[in-house]
């Protein structure tokens, strides 16, 4: 089997379709900043996934979304606002807006209703023409009777019917989406079976360190919007992407400027859409500003990422940046303050020119291999029965617990249960740890031990 059918299977499987029959159609979704886009698309989803403020240019890259109705299936792309006759960042949001379309089956080109027709409008329109592709024209923010007879105007565009609805209360999105499905090709057939999909990889770190330089680097092409200015990206974009002969899914996450609980506006919901992206990842590419001091917002991300149960791995990027001096000053901080993640592999880059990118799959693989790793019950016991032979336990107040034997409960993230006669004082727990890390590597991963203190028995 050649590499292309390979990770055609990939994309198949990660929407849930028979290989043979292609990935599921797509529908993108244009029109101006402000007219209620990701609104929209979190109405057609049923759930708040895109994030929304009552702002323009809160989405700024093209974020695909799984979609279905009536039993169909298939794949929203949300959009940034297009303004075809915008310079600077707001030039390459629109860019990726027509590339969206570009490789969409059908449009949905949204306007505001309340304003009606605009000159950009009229230059999106002549953009969709060129295009050749089906288009439904969605009159947003139509509230009452009194705008829908406005949205009537909109037939002067040319695109055909204009559907009046509501994004923020739902009205008329039953109609739209009868009429979106009318327009997009019919979906593949559905597969049941369970195909392990490609490796999940959340890429996270701070505002402007280069996670989405990185993750263009890795698909060779422009695929979200880069910028200087802190936050850009706010919306975790996805892609498939192959590396080594397989295929991985690789999610570009908003920097995480602040506790979640601190942040506010779209800093909020971006925050926990980081979140949940790692939450649903397999590892976790924690990225790092190597010609800055680490901070305690980069250690507080690392440790979040632990905490969750996902492989850590730290890349240190702009490395170009980093001279002598630096490097000397780099290395004693990452022993003073990443000793607790110093089982977690560190890779050397530098995203913008792609020096030592390749160097990131064989740390995944370590990684990866460390998070599955499953040692036997055999194995273990005897292991632990060395351990507290030479390592007992101290005494306190005259009582000494001992680990009577040990389990491994589950594998990824590695968990351990240790059957004990009394309560282990946290920092005996620690060392054992250590000497798990020592004993069976378990590289890129956080290790759980939990202790199951034997029950006394009640007196008659």
């Amino acid at each position: 089997m050649s590499g292309d059918e390979t990770f055609g299977q990939a994309i198949a499987t990660e929407y849930n379709v028979d290989a043979g029959a292609g990935p599921l159609p797509v529908l993108a979704v244009v029109g101006r900043p402000n007219v209620g886009k990701s609104t929209l698309v979190n109405r057609i989803l049923g759930r708040r996934a895109a994030v929304v403020e009552d702002i323009p240019g809160v989405t700024r890259d093209r974020v695909s979304y799984d979609a279905q109705w009536n039993g169909r299936a298939f794949t929203v792309v949300d959009t940034g606002g297009w303004n075809p006759d915008a310079t600077g960042l707001a030039e390459r949001i629109a860019a990726q807006a027509e590339i969206a379309v570009g490789a969409a089956d059908a449009v949905m080109f949204v306007v505001d209703a309340t304003v009606g027709i605009t000159d950009h409008d009229e230059q999106v329109v002549k953009v969709l023409r060129a295009s050749k592709k089906p288009v439904v024209l969605a009159a947003n923010k139509v509230d009452d009777r009194r705008t829908e007879a406005e949205a009537t105007a909109l037939w002067n565009l040319g695109l055909g019917e204009p559907w009046p609805v509501s994004a923020l209360h739902g009205r008329g999105s039953g109609d739209l989406l009868d009429a979106i499905l009318a327009v997009l090709p019919e979906a593949p057939r559905e597969s049941f079976e369970e195909v392990g999909g490609p490796r999940r990889v959340a890429i996270v770190g701070k505002p402007n360190v280069g996670k989405s330089s990185l993750l263009n680097r890795l698909a060779g092409e422009e695929r979200v919007v880069v910028d200087h200015v802190a936050g850009t990206t706010v919306d975790p974009v996805d892609e498939l992407i192959e590396l080594g002969g397989r295929p991985w899914r690789f999610v570009d996450t908003a920097g995480i400027r602040k506790r979640v609980r601190e942040a506010s506006g779209h800093e909020y919901y971006a925050s926990l859409r980081t979140q949940t992206a790692v939450e649903r990842a397999e590892v976790a590419v924690v990225v790092l500003d190597a010609g800055e001091s680490l901070t305690e917002q980069d250690q507080r991300i690392i440790n979040t990422v632990a905490e969750t149960g996902r492989a850590v791995v730290i890349a240190f990027n702009k490395w170009d940046l980093v001279d002598e001096d630096r490097r000397y000053y780099l290395d004693r901080e990452i022993d003073r303050d990443l000793a607790r993640v110093a089982w977690a592999p560190r890779v050397n880059i530098t995203a913008r020119t792609g020096w030592h990118v390749d160097k990131l799959v064989p740390a995944l693989d370590a990684a990866l291999a460390g998070w599955e790793t499953r040692v036997g019950t055999g194995m273990l016991n005897a292991f632990l029965g060395r351990l507290v032979a030479a390592h007992p336990h101290p005494v306190r107040s005259g009582k000494q617990p001992k680990v009577l034997f040990g389990t491994q409960a589950q594998s990824s993230p590695p968990t351990f249960v240790l059957f004990t006669s009394g309560l282990l004082e946290a920092s005996y727990i620690r060392f054992v740890e250590r000497r798990l890390r020592e004993e069976f590597g378990f590289a890129g991963t956080p290790i759980q031990v939990n202790q199951r203190p034997r029950k006394k028995k009640e007196r008659r």
